[in-house]
């Protein structure tokens, strides 16, 4: 009777420390993820997992940090009609957007994504790129995080300064010189729009000269523009 107590006091010391470990991990996890996010609210992030898988790749990386204060605001408003019409009314998450792409994706043809600007922004300066439910997982955490302690500018800020805009470039303010030889802060409307259209795939297309459904898109979200709500800017 006494060893049998003694195995059970045993196995409950074994059950206590994973379960002490797992908190004292997820207490190191939450504290680092906002001292993280906090430092960004100020700082420009100096690096990101992308930009690493391009130097592992053998690429360089370009990239020109802008305030949004100097970018053109026709940048922020091609973005918010291109990426995420309800940037300025939403919380982080754009309920009707996933609906409507899960319903799609679904149906089956072209897939569509449902992230918002702030989730794109949480994944560029946090994450990595790429798909699983523990990345999407995170994704929300930093997501709801960033609209707490940053705010929509700052979100938007950091968004038009890491996002890729070509390959190994980084920024509209570095993807305008790439392509129109100039900074952010003079681009025209059909410009700005141009930039916005290359986001989903920066890899695959050019902003400069475009042909076929870029162009098209580029033109779609320069007539977007005109309704787009940035008053949260």
């Amino acid at each position: 009777m006494a060893r049998a107590k003694r195995a059970i006091r045993r196995k409950r010391g074994v059950v206590g420390r994973i379960v002490a470990f797992f908190l004292k991990a997820v207490v190191v996890f939450v504290l680092g993820s906002l001292l993280w996010v906090a430092a960004y609210r100020f700082l420009p992030p100096p690096f990101t997992f992308t930009m690493a898988g391009d130097l592992l790749a053998g690429r360089s990386v370009t990239k020109d940090w802008m305030s949004l204060d100097d970018i053109d605001r026709d940048m922020a408003r091609a973005v918010i009609a291109a990426e995420d019409a309800r940037f300025c009314s939403h919380h982080g998450f754009d309920v009707d957007a996933i609906a409507q792409a899960m319903q799609q994706n679904a149906r089956g043809g072209r897939i569509r994504g449902g992230s918002t600007i702030s989730q794109q922004t949480a994944k560029n300066a946090f994450l990595w790129q790429g798909g699983g439910y523990f990345r999407k997982g995170l994704e929300a955490w930093f997501t709801l995080l960033i609209e707490l302690v940053w705010g929509k500018p700052r979100i938007m800020e950091v968004y038009l300064n890491i996002a890729e805009t070509g390959i190994g470039t980084y920024g509209v303010n570095a993807g305008a010189q790439r392509y129109f030889k100039k900074d952010a802060s003079s681009l025209t409307s059909q410009q700005a729009a141009r930039i916005a259209a290359v986001l989903p795939l920066p890899k695959r297309r050019e902003a400069i000269a475009p042909s076929g459904f870029t162009r098209r898109y580029g033109a779609s979200i320069q007539r977007r523009m005109r309704s787009v709500d940035a008053g949260c800017l």
